[in-house]
């Protein structure tokens, strides 16, 4: 994986050191409130409070409204952000925002590009456990609620007393070339009809990552794909998602003429670099903030100008 590939995954970046062994503290969260030097990432209906539109604003333990969800982030390691080093982070999650409303909030789709590597991964890292909260609410094996432990990083079934930890979706992404090295690029039938990215699918269980390159991209598209290559991996919290990106090329042996399945995928055009460029004013690519994007610009040569950057 290139130094360049890398830098342009900006949800895998980070600059926290996720302190596991202050989990175990059944006092945690009493020492944290009790310490001046921790900050607290408010998080409202899946987006965090702004300092700044490139900025994540960590407010002070008696700056933020009550929250029944909360889970240790951390230990920051940045040097250069306002807050030193070894400042302890919160995330928690509200159900009101009270006198927060009329702040600034953002996405991470919208800022995640634009946010420092310690912001980016604490927003990532928050939005991806709290989302695991909101679906786990309840035992998978008595339908009890569970109760919340370990710094925020397990629930607890009280009746069998069985631990449940978090979950991440496993999914492929791929860049597909042919001989001429043009790139494949289908329309989902989610998306607006101009919008175009590249085949993604999650990765079903008992299958290696290549094996779900090679079925998803089938699947999707009738392509034969041969040699999938590991670029690298990012995670998509929306809602629980790590996007492992590849390169695969076309099967000498078939042909290039694509059969969208009608289902997920309505559309499917080959580009070369050429066309993709003649074409970014009738058609949208994904955003910055994604994996696509990066794999897209890692073939392209750079980045490209659609106006998203």
């Amino acid at each position: 994986m290139s130094h360049s590939f890398l830098s342009r995954l900006p949800l895998s970046r980070f600059e926290i050191d996720r302190d596991n062994l202050a989990r175990e503290r059944d006092d945690l969260f009493d020492e944290l409130w009790a310490d001046p030097t921790t900050r607290v990432l408010p998080i409202f209906q899946g987006s965090a409070l702004l300092s700044s539109p490139t900025s994540l604003a960590l407010l002070p333990v008696d700056a933020v409204p009550a929250a029944e969800l909360r889970v240790y982030l951390g230990r920051s390691t940045s040097t250069t952000s306002p807050e030193p080093m070894g400042t302890p982070i919160v995330a928690v999650l509200l159900d009101d925002a009270g006198h927060l409303a009329e702040s600034d909030w953002a996405n991470l789709r919208s800022v995640g590009n634009a946010l420092s590597d310690r912001d980016a991964g604490i927003f990532t890292e928050a939005l991806g456990i709290l989302n695991w909260h909101t679906s786990h609410r309840f035992s998978p094996r008595t339908g009890e609620p569970t109760v919340v432990e370990k710094g925020g990083w397990v629930r607890r079934d009280p009746i069998s007393n069985t631990e449940v930890f978090p979950r991440t979706d496993a999914a492929i992404i791929v860049g597909i070339t042919d001989a001429e090295d043009r790139i494949l690029l289908g329309s989902n039938a989610l998306w607006e009809s101009n919008r175009y990215s590249l085949l993604a699918g999650f990765v079903e269980p008992g299958e290696s990552l290549e094996s779900a390159v090679i079925r998803e991209v089938f699947e999707e598209s009738g392509i034969h794909v041969v040699d999938p290559v590991y670029l690298g991996s990012q995670p998509w919290p929306f809602p629980a998602s790590l996007m492992l990106g590849f390169l695969a090329t076309v099967d000498p042996e078939h042909g290039t003429e694509t059969t969208p399945d009608g289902t997920e995928i309505l559309d499917l055009r080959w580009f070369s670099r050429e066309d993709l460029a003649a074409a970014l004013t009738e058609i949208k690519l994904p955003g910055p903030t994604s994996i696509a994007r990066a794999i897209l610009e890692e073939w392209f040569g750079g980045p490209i100008d659609d106006g998203q950057n």
